[in-house]
């Protein structure tokens, strides 16, 4: 038996490409939590540097409070305050202990968040760090009937970071934090490399696409003229590689995708990726060595390996060219999944996803440009659903909890681009789902086949509109 690996790859990647992208943010804008004068803040992380007598060591990340003033958010203004502990411990009662403008260091329980704090203040702190009673973060938000006329900042710690802090003071070690909620900039330039990225993408595979599909022509022409049972054979291999998506696969691709997005958040887990990390890799030995057979077949040096094959069993016919390049691509994928989560490795996963893309769209072919259509608006009506109206049911966003990996312990799934944003000072990924690129980058390829086809001019054509309408 012979397996169709093209088949089995887009049917994984229609599986995997459900469209998942995440941003994360530093400000949680919650309109559920209760606001009123004086506790309106929005939710926002803090960074928490430290120095252990009076050396750099760690920095940690808390959350703001719905209440006090707003942090500084440039490093050089905040000021480096001794850091102390408030007895007792809860800081529910005037603290024993002399407070001179430290930041104090309670624990959290026994009374309200906002009773801390005005102990805190009245007692002379200049700021109140509390340590979560668990390892993460918490809202603190203000009681129906607190005073929340606060003049400290406000800053919860997850409980790890709260009690070694604790630990270098018990033993008598001086230490001082800051405190700083820096802001992300709207534009980082990992935008623009993941935009070049994304648009560099279609093009190749639009271009790849309307060449093979002129070349399937151009035999299909010279068969209608010679009527040979040789030309027969070559127009039938020529399509078979293909994969034309009609109205009805259009709609199923919504349904199957939100079926494996729900069961990815329901079974998210360590090795429930790990699962996927290998699916992945499958998929990237496949373009990989798709991308680089037709790549290599340029040169006139491999043209006759490309073109002399020999039979693989459960694969069919193999190109010597295949055959070749497959023990590199197998290396590449395997060396990625082992160190990906080393600072570098998104460069691995992105060479492994952009050659899946384009295989992807080689090989998948919108016919007219009404499943284009059908497909482009099922998508959208599938983001819109997954992101917002799923916190209606499940509380929180799915795809955005998905993509994040937030119950796996992972950084994400990979079946996304990523680049590091270089200049944000929370640092992080900026991000985008193959699902982004592949599905519009199936109508555009589509257009340059149609223009091609109809011999349109660049200029007369559709395909420099749907190009820059995708950009």
């Amino acid at each position: 038996m012979e397996i169709n690996w093209d088949v089995f790859i887009v049917i994984l990647v229609v599986v995997l490409s459900a469209r998942l992208g995440s941003a994360g943010d530093i400000v949680h804008i919650d309109n559920v939590a209760p606001k009123r004068p004086g506790c309106s803040n929005n939710f926002v992380l803090v960074k928490v540097p430290t120095w252990i007598e009076g050396l750099e060591d760690n920095e940690y990340v808390g959350v703001g409070a719905r209440f006090g003033p707003t942090l500084e958010s440039k490093e050089k203004h905040a000021s480096h305050t001794k850091l102390a502990l408030a007895d007792p411990p809860d800081c529910c009662s005037k603290p024993r202990n002399k407070l001179t403008g430290e930041v104090i260091l309670v624990h959290r329980g026994n009374c309200s968040f906002t009773v801390k704090a005005n102990v805190a203040e009245e007692a002379g702190a200049s700021a109140i760090l509390i340590i979560n009673n668990q390892t993460e973060l918490f809202k603190m938000v203000c009681e129906s009937d607190a005073d929340v006329n606060i003049k400290i900042p406000a800053v919860m710690l997850p409980q790890d970071a709260g009690s070694r802090l604790e630990k270098y003071i018990t033993n008598t070690t001086m230490v001082s934090v800051a405190l700083y909620s820096p802001k992300r900039p709207a534009v980082d330039i990992a935008e623009v490399f993941l935009w070049l990225m994304a648009v560099g993408t279609i093009l190749c595979a639009s271009y790849w696409s309307a060449w093979t599909a002129r070349e399937v022509a151009i035999e299909q022409e010279k068969l209608l003229k010679d009527a040979s049972e040789e030309f027969l054979q070559v127009g039938a291999a020529g399509s078979s590689g293909f994969v034309d998506i009609n109205t009805t696969s259009a709609i199923l691709f919504v349904v199957i995708a939100s079926c494996f997005l729900v069961m990815l958040y329901k079974l998210m887990s360590f090795w429930f990726v790990e699962v996927l990390v290998v699916l992945f890799c499958i998929g990237g030995v496949e373009g990989l060595q798709t991308c680089l057979g037709a790549l290599l077949a340029c040169f006139r040096w491999f043209r006759r390996y490309a073109e002399s094959f020999i039979k693989v069993p459960f694969f069919g016919a193999v190109s010597h060219l295949t055959l070749a390049v497959c023990p590199f691509c197998i290396t590449f994928a395997v060396v990625w999944a082992v160190y990906r989560r080393i600072s570098f490795a998104w460069i691995g996963q992105d060479i492994l996803g952009i050659a899946l893309i384009i295989t992807v769209l080689q090989i998948v072919r919108v016919p007219n440009l009404k499943v284009g259509t059908v497909l482009l608006g099922c998508a959208f009506m599938y983001d819109i659903f997954w992101v917002f109206v799923s916190k209606w049911w499940f509380h929180e966003s799915v795809m955005i909890v998905v993509a994040r990996g937030d119950k796996s312990g992972e950084d994400g799934i990979p079946v996304l681009l990523k680049i590091p944003r270089m200049f944000d000072p929370w640092g992080g990924y900026s991000v985008i789902g193959f699902g982004d690129i592949i599905l519009p980058g199936l109508v555009v390829a589509f257009s340059l086949r149609y223009d091609w086809m109809t011999k349109k001019s660049l200029r007369a054509g559709y395909f420099v509109w749907a190009m820059t309408a995708y950009g």
